[in-house]
């Protein structure tokens, strides 16, 4: 028998791939994902690399329209979204759909009644980045009705130009470095902990991680570490962190008895709250319960926050102790550890994300100044440790442009990121946003590319009843996602793995080279946008005459003008990446937050208007908001445990972000799907939580409250308090009948309530529940399933 001849050889590849949770190296070929292997600049690989092996799975593949939209035009059957099946189209017949969609409501309606927000973090690659792509198609369209802020940090960063007269993001650059912790910090107090696998992740693409290695380098140094939050494993436990377990979202009531502590016993610094802060005496009145007039009396104009703040009771320890759950000797005895030793307060963005979400990083604010310590090295007032990655490393972003973005066109109105529901049910009614006053559009239209609302967004099924009102919406997307599902039209879109990029993560620069052919009929975002600006007669305009692979050589030499000691465009993409000119892999320059305003608050004053930090803002006082008082303080919530209706449902839910993977982003692939009990979301509760209740590890159980319900697997583990249970965000949307998610989506729980009218930021934290057992058999998940699709061959 002759042996038969060798198969050839087949070639292995290899590119780098940034993303948001880290740059890895792929080896590929033939279109597959072999391996997924640690960058060399990274001293460090995040397991959710493993997540770029399954791009393949679960995608559209050609253009689809909703049936009924199809058949009978824009506004058809809109109940029927995410029920009925799709009919799959030619590129050319989809486009020509959409571009005659786009310029019939804009003709018929006005460009307010499109919204073209497309909030999500999508690809980490600068110029694919799809919310760019559609930000720059819209504004030269015209422009349409855009959104502000971020899920994230709405509520921060409406705040800090109010307490400190700079944004969110430039103070974020600013923070205490890493290197000047180590050298200086006893004692870090984290607000909401300092969670490793949040530290992991950062937008716009994670570069080196070092996190873990500085809260090392930290704790072999002496900083002790103090965890205040429901989770215990909000910090690593070799960091051996002391645990202060406390009620969810009563973290300004700890931060109000720590500060009346040290004002009544004689450890609080006068000198410099009064020369470098504005506002102490009325929050100084405010804390020692000496009522409204003393507080607030000087203020001249409307005061409607005045029944919705307790001006009257002094907030004592015993006070904090009664709201929190923690011992008032507990409370006294930090106030004091704190006072003697150089103590940095910092807080995660958990803590903003609740009702009246703006006053736990304004009291931190207040402690720090108390405290008399911003602006010492080590010391004073600290944010998203904990949060972000590399947060404190020091190091100067290395800034990559991308696709051009025009500004926002005067006229249509601006909404706050998270209230996408209230402006679907509501044309026409006002709203409040920032000291700003609008009314809500009449949407007709909604363009969505590059994210998933029916993740990110609270009460989801509040989110699905108004989601029926618009009369068409077009969709990009790589995966039959819950947002896919409930479109009129989708056209699907490549992943990064199938495009050339160029990521700019964090202090490095990567050559994002595509490692296979587009799944499908899918095309990047550009491509699709570009024909559409054709079909609408601005399509030169929207290019530029450059393909895409030319706008990356142009954003890369824009980069290179103001960075000269980047290399050629040729050798980048020869060598892969390039690193940050200039800059240590562990984080210099050293910077300290606020060091030049202490040193000297005359000569470098703060761009408030006292030029000092506001602990008291006339402007803010000038709004007139009755959930926003104008200076720090405990406001109740409209649920919350041992408060309102925590009889009924006495547990409090804390849906943070997922370890397995980045938000909802490939809740199909394996990292994700190991981590699921009976095939659907993990719920971690106390074992005596789930004793009391009949439950048993691995059980699946019903979570519900007023608003809704979920399903999800049940995992005992004592670093939940007992009064709380946990389920991270993400699952993929799966709603019964009922609006039961199978999947365990704990955002059909949480409410869609704003912040407060100054930030409208969501308010998911503030969630109470109650969990059963689950009778009978489970119903299977389905939301992994693409929809009934139906060929159309035109």
């Amino acid at each position: 028998m002759t042996a038969a001849p060798d198969a050839p050889a087949t070639t292995v590849r290899t590119t780098a791939m940034a993303t948001h949770f880290g740059s890895f190296l792929l080896d590929s070929a033939d279109g597959e994902v072999l391996d997924v292997r640690r960058h060399p600049a990274d001293p460090e690989q995040s397991h959710l690399g493993e997540s770029l092996r399954h791009f393949a799975e679960n995608r559209v593949m050609r253009p689809a329209v909703r049936q009924s939209w199809l058949r009978d035009g824009p506004g058809a059957a809109t109940h029927l979204r995410g029920h009925e099946p799709f009919v799959e189209v030619s590129w050319d017949h989809a486009l020509d759909l959409v571009a005659a969609e786009l310029a019939r409501v804009r003709s018929q309606h006005g460009r307010s009644s499109i919204f073209g927000g497309s909030y999500g973090w999508g690809s980490a690659g600068r110029f694919g980045l799809a919310s760019s792509q559609q930000h720059r198609f819209m504004r030269l369209a015209g422009g349409c009705t855009d959104q502000k802020g971020t899920y994230s940090s709405a509520a921060a960063e409406a705040l800090f130009p109010y307490m400190v007269g700079m944004g969110y993001h430039a103070a974020l650059a600013r923070q205490t470095s890493w290197s000047v912790i180590c050298e200086n910090t006893e004692l870090f107090v984290c607000f909401g902990g300092m969670r490793a696998t949040n530290s992991h992740v950062t937008y716009g693409g994670q570069g080196p991680h070092h996190h873990n290695d500085w809260v090392g380098r930290a704790r072999k140094a002496g900083v002790e570490f103090v965890n205040v939050g429901p989770l215990r494993d909000d910090f690593d436990p070799a960091v051996g962190a002391h645990w202060l377990p406390i009620r969810p979202g009563a973290d300004v009531a700890l931060m109000l008895g720590i500060i009346h502590t040290l004002v009544t016993d004689g450890l609080a610094d006068e000198e410099f709250l009064v020369t470098h802060c504005h506002g102490w005496a009325q929050l100084r009145a405010h804390v020692l319960g000496e009522g409204f007039a003393t507080a607030c009396g000087d203020w001249d104009g409307a005061t409607p926050w005045r029944d919705a703040v307790d001006y009257d009771t002094p907030k004592t320890a015993g006070w904090a102790a009664s709201v929190t759950g923690i011992e008032a000797a507990r409370i006294r005895a930090l106030a004091h550890e704190m006072a003697a030793k150089r103590t940095l307060v910092n807080l995660s963005l958990s803590t903003q994300r609740a009702h009246h979400g703006e006053q736990p990083y304004w009291t931190a604010l207040a402690l720090a100044c108390v405290l008399g310590q911003v602006g010492l090295p080590g010391g004073g007032y600290a944010f998203s440790f904990g949060t972000q990655g590399n947060t404190g490393a020091g190091q100067v972003r290395v800034r990559v442009p991308g696709l051009p973005v025009p500004m926002r066109q005067p006229g249509p109105p601006v909404i706050a990121v998270s209230r996408i529901t209230e402006m679907l049910e509501g044309p026409g009614e006002p709203f409040d946003f920032d000291g700003h006053r609008g009314r809500f559009p009449d949407i007709k239209l909604v363009y969505w590319s590059g994210g998933n609302p029916f993740h990110h967004h609270q009460d989801l099924n509040r989110l699905v009843r108004a989601w029926q009102r618009p009369e068409t919406i077009v969709v990009h997307e790589p995966f039959w996602s819950p947002v896919a599902r409930r479109a009129d039209v989708v056209l699907p879109a490549t992943t990064p793995l199938e495009r050339n990029d160029i990521g700019g993560a964090e202090t490095m620069i990567v050559a994002m080279s595509a490692v296979a052919e587009p799944v499908g009929e899918s095309r990047d975002d550009y491509w699709i946008f570009a024909r559409l600006a054709e079909r609408l007669d601005f399509g030169e305009k929207f290019t530029e005459g450059r393909t895409a692979d030319e706008w990356l050589e142009v954003i890369y030499e824009i980069h290179r003008a103001a960075n000269p000691e980047s290399p050629p465009y040729d050798e980048f993409l020869r060598d892969g990446y390039v690193m940050a000119p200039g800059m240590s892999p562990m984080g210099e320059p050293r910077q300290v937050f606020l060091e030049a305003f202490r040193a000297d608050p005359t000569a470098k004053p703060l761009r408030t208007p006292s030029g000092k930090i506001e602990l008291w803002s006339e402007t803010i006082a000038g709004y007139g908001y009755d959930d926003c008082p104008p200076h720090p303080a405990w406001m109740e919530p409209f649920e919350r445990l041992g408060g309102a209706r925590s009889d009924r449902f006495p547990l409090h839910l804390v849906s943070n972000q997922p370890a397995a993977r980045l938000h909802s982003q490939y809740d199909h692939a394996a990292p994700s799907q190991a981590t699921k009990v009976a095939g659907r979301e993990p719920v971690r509760m106390h074992p005596d939580t789930a004793a009391a209740r009949g439950i048993a590890d691995g059980d699946v159980v019903r979570l519900f409250n007023d608003r809704g319900a979920c399903l999800a697997g049940t995992v005992l583990d004592d670093a939940v308090m007992p009064q709380a249970v946990q389920i991270s965000t993400g699952a993929w949307y799966d709603p019964a009948p009922d609006g039961t998610c199978r999947a365990g989506n704990p955002n059909a729980l949480t409410a869609d309530i704003g912040t407060s009218r100054l930030a409208q930021g969501p308010s998911a934290h503030t969630c109470l529940v109650e969990v059963e057992l689950f009778e009978g058999e489970p119903p299977p998940v389905k939301s992994y399933l693409p929809p009934e699709l139906v060929r159309l061959d035109n």
